[in-house]
């Protein structure tokens, strides 16, 4: 191998450790502060490096996020449909589905939490949101798609099913001491006893 390939070959390797490390600082911030409170002047401190050096690699502010936001779901995917279909009875399909994603923000709560609270304010942050909104919405199909038909098409009921995936229902549910499964259990058993609309 000449110099010249080594040479190459290693400032490409640097490059791609100094943009992971800007990442990951990223990734970091957002958990501890949110993305909307993170700022380049603490990414740059975090990751060793000079803000001149984020920018050359993220040119526009809203490509490190929209990075960041993409290589920590990538880190932290929420459960795999395949997970229940396959192998979970249908009557069993809701506390399955409620248990497995119960666990996934207990933890990922951290996350979760300035997420929650920073959407609505970054568009970056907003798409990716509405993505994981359209996995509720398949997921809240799933919940209700083994119960008696009138029930699967009551507006009670659906209501019901899109509450109890929400994060903020786990978050509310957590401040009371239950585990994961018994939060499961609970909506779960509201899911089949809430009255038809």
């Amino acid at each position: 191998m000449s110099k010249r390939k080594y040479t190459k070959g290693l400032r490409a390797d640097q490059q791609h450790q100094t943009h992971l490390k800007i990442v990951e600082a990223a990734i970091a911030l957002h958990a501890e502060v949110g993305p909307l409170q993170t700022t380049i002047s603490a990414i740059a401190d975090r990751a060793g490096v000079q803000r001149l050096t984020i920018y050359r690699h993220f040119p526009e502010e809203h490509e490190l996020l929209d990075v960041s936001l993409a290589r920590w779901f990538d880190l932290n995917p929420p459960p795999d449909p395949q997970e229940w279909r396959a192998s979970v009875a249908p009557v069993d399909w809701g506390i399955a589905i409620l248990s497995m994603l119960y666990q996934y923000y207990s933890e990922t709560a951290q996350m979760w939490a300035q997420y929650d609270r920073d959407r609505g304010c970054i568009a970056v942050l907003d798409g990716k949101m509405a993505k994981f909104d359209g996995y509720l919405e398949m997921l809240a199909i799933d919940v209700l798609v083994h119960q008696p038909g009138a029930r699967q098409k009551a507006k009670l009921c659906q209501a019901v099913a899109r509450h109890a995936l929400q994060f903020s229902t786990w978050q509310s549910l957590s401040q009371t001491g239950l585990d994961t499964v018994e939060m499961a259990a609970l909506m779960d058993d509201w899911l089949h006893k809430c009255p038809l609309s």
